[in-house]
């Protein structure tokens, strides 16, 4: 008899937030979800993978786990120690608020996804575009679709996606759209304070990012009602730069 698929969950919001819930409800039906997610929140830490100090797994039930460390982390405690094999699918979010464009350099969100996807394991982001309070049952709805048809659809290719679900009502969502990364407008900003002692302490913050509007992005998607869906790939390899370079004149022994 055919077994379930084991669908590994996991976040960078931690454990306690409302997309993880969400997601691993909406997801319930597909398969046997496992939580591995970050016991704290860790927005922002992309790929770091926590050298300088022991991990802790808090067990709060047979399929829900806390790791003291990065979502990257999480991926590694589960494949390696709390399941003791590679799970069929790792399904990372909902994530509250969007990571479009360049984004994925930063978001730890997608960056889990990346390590289901280096250890051979088909993997997908799911995030919401708002910061705002926002109900997350259409994009459960959704993301349970897509984590549906990329289960239907793995075959022998290990896949990586990417995938922005506007924070707006179902009935009000046009589709979903494939869509590249957009590029972003940084109006990141470091802010200088004083804390209680009377030292010099900083915030890295500012405005809420623009994007340049470009017909085929992410971004564009996300703001005419679409999902948008993004194939990745590691291999951050210029191609077309190696060919630039072998015309150059890069000899070791010219002064």
């Amino acid at each position: 008899m055919k077994r379930d698929p084991i669908i590994l969950v996991t976040n960078d919001d931690g454990i306690r937030a409302e997309g993880i819930k969400a997601l691993a409800a909406g997801i319930a039906h597909l398969g046997k979800v496992i939580i591995v997610a970050p016991e704290n929140e860790q927005s922002a830490t992309s790929h770091a993978i926590t050298l300088d100090r022991p991990l802790r797994i808090n067990k709060y039930s047979d399929d829900r786990y806390g790791v003291s460390g990065t979502p990257a982390d999480c991926l590694l405690m589960a494949v390696q120690g709390i399941l003791g094999e590679k799970p069929d699918i790792v399904v990372s979010g909902i994530n509250h608020g969007p990571n479009l464009g360049e984004d994925v350099m930063y978001s730890g969100t997608v960056a889990a996804a990346i390590e289901g996807y280096l250890m051979g394991i088909s993997s997908i982001a799911f995030s919401v575009t708002s910061w705002d309070p926002v109900s997350f049952d259409a994009a459960a709805s959704i993301s349970a679709m897509l984590t549906s048809r990329m289960l239907e659809g793995m075959e022998d290719n290990t896949l990586l996606w990417n995938v922005n679900i506007p924070a707006r009502p179902a009935n009000e969502i046009c589709g979903i759209r494939v869509a590249r990364l957009g590029s972003r407008i940084y109006n990141d900003a470091v802010i200088k304070q004083t804390d209680p002692r009377g030292k010099e302490c900083y915030w890295i913050g500012g405005g809420k990012p623009d994007w340049k509007k470009e017909k085929d992005s992410d971004f564009c998607a996300i703001t005419e009602g679409y999902v948008s869906l993004t194939p990745l790939m590691v291999d951050m390899t210029d191609r077309k730069r190696m060919s630039d370079l072998d015309k150059w004149d890069l000899d070791l022994s010219r002064k």
